[in-house]
């Protein structure tokens, strides 16, 4: 079994959710133009027709139109724009 088999058996037996025990992101979005990121680590691109995030699994790549970060802290923030596509890369 390997450390992220054993990470997720120990969140499961233990009844503490994944995306607590493990850091996993949490994407909340609403229509096609806001989206909440928990659980990040970083910016590593920002433009208006990018935003590329550092996450503990890997990055997540949002494309559209028109995107402006409208705040964050250290574990949340808020996009909006017009988003067309999200991608994760790992």
């Amino acid at each position: 079994m390997n450390r992220q088999e054993w990470k997720e058996k120990a969140a499961e037996m233990s009844g503490v959710p994944k995306d607590v025990a493990m850091g996993l992101p949490i994407l909340t979005i609403t229509g096609t133009d806001e989206l909440c990121v928990e659980n990040y680590r970083g910016i590593t691109e920002y433009t208006d027709q990018i935003i590329r995030l550092q996450t503990r699994c890997g990055q997540i790549k949002i494309g559209g139109r028109k995107l402006e970060v409208i705040y964050y802290t250290n574990d949340e923030m808020m996009i909006h724009g017009h988003i067309r596509t999200i991608e994760y890369q790992t």
